[in-house]
């Protein structure tokens, strides 16, 4: 029997990723999905929480951002990072909302796009990439 070592590609390595989500049980899963990629995960429950860590630190590669956390909001979170703080981090909206009208107020609020949940984990994968690539650029 031949022992194959070869070590399998992970579409996230060296990814940094903070994940905004209120719900813990949804960012168990964002985790997992992200870690088991190779991505580098961080997570904070709320927007301001995820304000505090950007100011603190300029580590990460993207944001994934539920829209609809309790307190600071999703929208209102990325109004404020990208007009007082002037950042540019790719930003993923997380929405349980399927209607376009979301994917419209993720863009209005300076979003570079919006994923339904649940969401298929290439599929996400592939939009990580995508934005980072696309902001880099």
């Amino acid at each position: 029997m031949e022992n194959n070592n070869k070590k399998i590609a992970l579409l996230l390595d060296g990814i940094n990723i903070l994940v905004a989500e209120d719900n813990v049980l949804n960012q168990k899963i964002a985790n997992f999905i992200l870690k088991k990629q190779g991505a580098e995960v961080q997570s904070v429950l709320n927007g301001t929480e995820a304000i505090n860590l950007l100011l603190k630190t300029n580590n990460f590669d993207v944001v994934l951002m539920d829209i609809q956390m309790r307190g600071l909001d999703g929208f209102k979170t990325t109004q404020y990072i990208r007009k007082d703080m002037n950042n540019n981090i790719p930003i993923i909206g997380l929405t349980a909302d399927l209607f376009a009208t979301a994917t419209d107020e993720c863009t209005e609020a300076g979003m570079n796009a919006c994923v339904c949940k649940p969401f298929d984990p290439n599929s996400l994968c592939e939009l990580i990439l995508s934005v980072i690539k696309e902001v880099k650029n």
